[in-house]
């Protein structure tokens, strides 16, 4: 799907040749003699239209209109989250309607997170999954229009949300697919393939270099599955060599059986989105390459399935990690934290600015935190406050949640340095408390996803976050500006 961004009025967007106008109308209502002006006006008088997010009036074929179908959808105050709940509403009522030309009249005083939140919230309305479908209809919407009262001043904004929505729907193709079309072979393949059109450094590592680095901790948990590890390394070089790189690590579990601590087979299948933080670098990747920012960065995904087998590591293994440290594994349900471990450590190779691990990690969060916000856990104030601020712009949010000591306590065992779980109670910050460990040459971010990286139910389907909240994160980390390369024109996937 392709966007646009137009300086237009009412009047001018009442001219426009497109299947479908959308206006958002605030609380204030709308000025001008136009025909749209007065029948939003008259509208708003009878009552028939009401502001709050998210209400709509539709009509067919309006006076003065040149779009067959017009959209009056109420925004509140304006504010992005209100945008984006009205444009869900507008594009969700238009989906039936076999569109394939939108546009979307923001409110005159519309700011730059309106025109970010109306992009990526008709990209989400419109979505459609058909990868494994054998008669699948994919999105019929191809070109949206953002009208704005200055194109211009909205201009940045708009080619961030662009570029955000290219990264959220990758995140969300892969996070999506069946296991069986979602191996960590296939998700290597996907990062070389990426990297390839769009000038990035790639290695993907399979159980031999693993084994080499010493990731026992890792390699355990893949030794009970018939398909191989794999550890990709993705690289964006967008500033000068020397610039110590942010280094974003996503948890790839392909498919997540629970293991010897197996799980109950109800909604069992929703464990294909146990590789969302891997799906997430991958997205983030795919945004930089059109945004191509003047910073360094590294996305490493430490990618296996966890199935129950004669192989299977046992409760009550221990196993040595890559830093040194051996673990107790007392639950293998609890193997994310086992293959991020060894990523974490890996990742001080590269010197970092500051490391951010992204991870489906634990039900335990999903309690704590709902469908609304990640978990972000954090050992440096400032890099919190940051990926906090990311995500409140990116209409993301995560909220910060405590790395007391005493939570490590339940982490202790009499047969290893550190045992994988603790007692039921604050599961979330006892997983990120053994993270932790891990992470003391660096500023670390933990976001633990489990909540928000995909809906279950009627809605089922990977989300995409939080792409919007790392894209963000990374284009307020730039330095100054470096002269770049000039790199060979890549071809375009269509994604």
């Amino acid at each position: 799907m392709d966007f646009d961004l137009k300086t237009l009025g009412l009047a001018g967007a009442a001219g426009e040749k497109t299947d479908a106008l959308v206006v958002l109308v605030t609380q204030g209502g709308v000025a001008g003699k136009d025909a749209l002006s007065q029948l939003v006006a008259q509208a708003l008088k009878s009552g028939e239209l009401e502001t709050k997010a998210g209400n709509l009036l539709q009509a067919w074929r309006s006076s003065g209109v040149a779009a067959p179908r017009l959209v009056l959808a109420g925004s509140g105050e304006g504010t992005g989250a209100q945008v984006r709940s009205a444009v869900q509403a507008a594009v969700g009522a238009l989906r039936s309607a076999k569109l394939r030309r939108l546009t979307i009249c923001l409110p005159a005083q519309a700011g730059d997170d309106a025109v970010r939140a109306a992009i990526v919230a008709a990209a989400d309305a419109s979505y459609s999954y058909v990868t494994t479908k054998s008669k699948g209809e994919g999105r019929k919407l191809q070109q949206v229009t953002i009208a704005v009262a200055n194109a211009d001043a909205a201009r940045e904004a708009f080619e961030q949300a662009a570029a955000t929505v290219k990264g959220i729907e990758l995140a969300k193709e892969w996070a999506n697919r069946p296991p069986n079309y979602a191996t960590p072979t296939h998700l290597g393949d996907a990062a070389k393939a990426l990297a390839k059109e769009h000038g990035f450094g790639c290695e993907v590592l399979g159980p031999k270099e693993v084994a080499k680095l010493g990731m026992g901790s890792f390699m355990a948990v893949s030794q009970g599955s018939e398909e191989p590890l794999r550890f990709i390394v993705l690289r964006y070089d967008g500033a000068a060599k020397g610039e110590a790189p942010l280094v974003l690590v996503g948890k790839g579990i392909t498919f997540d059986t629970g293991g010897i601590s197996i799980k109950p087979s109800a909604e069992m299948d929703e464990m294909k989105f146990d590789m969302g933080g891997a799906a997430s670098v991958l997205g983030t990747f795919r945004a930089i390459a059109e945004l191509r920012p003047t910073i360094n960065l590294v996305g490493l995904i430490p990618s296996c399935e966890n199935m129950p087998d004669g192989r299977s590591v046992k409760p009550g293994d221990v196993v040595t990690s890559m830093s040194g440290q051996t673990i107790e594994i007392l639950n293998t349900d609890a193997e994310g934290r086992l293959i991020l471990c060894d990523a974490l450590t890996y990742a001080e190779r590269f010197k970092p600015k500051a490391v951010v691990d992204i991870a489906t990690l634990t039900g335990a969060c999903v309690v704590a935190l709902g469908g609304v916000r990640s978990g972000l856990f954090a050992s440096d104030d400032e890099l919190a406050q940051s990926l906090q601020a990311a995500g409140d712009a990116a209409l993301d949010p995560c909220w910060r949640m405590p790395l007391d000591d005493e939570y490590a306590e339940g982490l202790k065992t009499n047969f290893a340095d550190v045992a994988n779980v603790a007692g039921r109670a604050g599961g979330a910050v006892n997983a990120a408390k053994f993270l932790q460990r891990f992470t003391t040459a660096y500023p670390w971010g933990h976001l633990d996803i489990a909540g928000t990286a995909w809906k279950g139910g009627a809605a089922k389907g990977a989300t995409g976050r939080p792409v919007g909240l790392l894209v963000e994160f990374i284009m307020g980390q730039q330095g100054e500006p470096q002269p770049k390369p000039a790199r060979k024109a890549a071809r375009r996937s269509g994604k």
